[in-house]
């Protein structure tokens, strides 16, 4: 195997597209062979890459899974607000190449995903938990993907099928906060995850297109939050 992937950024021109773009600049083992962004073709741009990495927009799913297909590459999927037929599509994808998806690639995040699972199972039925996230005044998604991946988190551990109570604020601007609050008798338990740049959602990136590419011979749907502490 060539020691460096060729990758194609899609939304190369949006923020996480840029800060991949500035981080790739110091990895040896990464090289951005082509760059997509509204407009561009992305199934031309997909030939001579190992791996795409998307961090565009939920519309583009279409696309990005349709030239994967057609060229045989392994995704890394960043981009957030899915619907479930779009989320299906990346699915029904992950079944012909290997797909590595994340609402979020910040580790600190993903050690927030396990360790809620943890809280829920130790704190039990007498608290309840809810979710408030806060971003900058231009993010478009609300709830943002970690959030409603957290609540998936929160759903799944406490076995009940209860919705998750979110709380979203838009304003200035804030990278990403987010805080899982367990109330119970008497007492209040916050976890919570505060970023101070972007680069903590792309350093991850490097690891996470090897492992794409490795990957690439088990055709699945690779979730960073199970994935990353396993590599």
């Amino acid at each position: 195997m060539n020691s460096t992937t060729r990758v194609l950024l899609i939304g190369a021109a949006g923020r996480m597209g840029k800060t991949v773009v500035a981080l790739a600049r110091n990895d040896r083992q990464i090289d951005i062979v082509a760059q997509c962004d509204l407009g561009d073709s992305i199934e031309l741009a997909m030939e001579n890459c190992d791996v795409a990495i998307d961090f565009s927009h939920a519309d583009a799913i279409t696309e990005v899974c349709r030239a994967a297909l057609h060229h045989g590459r392994s995704l890394v999927i960043g981009t957030t607000g899915h619907s479930q037929e779009q989320r299906r599509t990346v699915e029904e994808a992950a079944r012909s190449v290997a797909i590595v998806f994340a609402s979020n690639f910040s580790v600190g995040v993903n050690v927030l995903f396990w360790l809620t699972r943890k809280a829920v199972e130790l704190l039990g039925s007498d608290f309840d938990a809810e979710i408030i996230e806060t971003h900058h005044k231009m993010k478009k998604d609300a709830p943002s993907g970690t959030a409603k991946t957290l609540a998936e988190t929160l759903k799944a551990a406490q076995k009940t099928g209860h919705e998750i109570a979110i709380q979203s604020i838009r304003e200035g601007d804030v990278v990403g906060e987010h805080t899982v609050i367990f109330s119970g008798p008497g007492e209040r338990l916050e976890l919570t995850h505060r970023a101070a740049n972007r680069e903590i959602f792309a350093e991850p990136q490097s690891r996470l297109d090897r492992m794409s590419v490795i990957a690439s011979a088990i055709c699945a749907l690779h979730e960073m939050r199970f994935s990353l502490f396993q590599m």
